[in-house]
């Protein structure tokens, strides 16, 4: 087991984040979304948007990074449910892995550490946002996640399907999550 470490994201992280966001974004994405929408995302554009993000007090946008031998290989971050439409109140708004170290139970421990951080802020349920062809879904599923609607989404130039999917008991997310 490699010995990894989750702790709070900081400001110095931008580009680090911003770097497994686009790497493990593309490797996720390639065969679901068209060559040129992919290729538009830069680690520039993302380090922007990092440096936004971590700008935000921690309690409006938590984010945690994991680290293995001190390089960070994914991220978890999230708030406020943003349509307002579901009845939840909180949303997972990136969850990311660098390919490698996808499939070895990481995942759920960033989602684990975000929802104990999100049950302690005071949030009741959790929504996540994941492109209706991304295998990925069944990670959510499998944590107790139901579906809750789909919608067409823009990335770049093209249209895609969405699913939201939602755990509408924190608590029973985190005793899912126990190892």
């Amino acid at each position: 087991m490699m010995i990894q470490k989750i702790r709070a994201a900081t400001k110095e992280d931008k580009v680090a984040i911003a770097e497994v966001h686009v790497q493990s974004w593309k490797a996720t994405y390639q065969d679901l979304i068209n060559e040129q929408d992919i290729s538009n995302t830069t680690v520039d554009h993302r380090i922007t948007l990092w440096e936004t993000v971590l700008s935000l007090p921690k309690e409006r946008q938590p984010v945690f990074v994991m680290e293995v031998a001190g390089q960070i290989i994914g991220f978890i971050s999230g708030g406020s449910e943003r349509t307002k439409r579901f009845g939840i109140d909180g949303e997972i708004y990136a969850i990311y892995l660098l390919p490698e170290f996808q499939q070895k139970g990481m995942g759920r421990e960033l989602l684990r550490t975000f929802a104990e951080e999100m049950d302690k802020l005071g949030y009741r349920s959790l929504l996540v946002w994941v492109l209706t062809q991304n295998p990925s879904n069944q990670f959510y599923i499998k944590y107790g996640a139901e579906k809750i609607e789909e919608e067409a989404t823009t990335i770049g130039e093209g249209t895609y399907q969405e699913t939201a999917y939602g755990f509408k008991d924190i608590r029973k997310l985190l005793n899912n999550l126990k190892v």
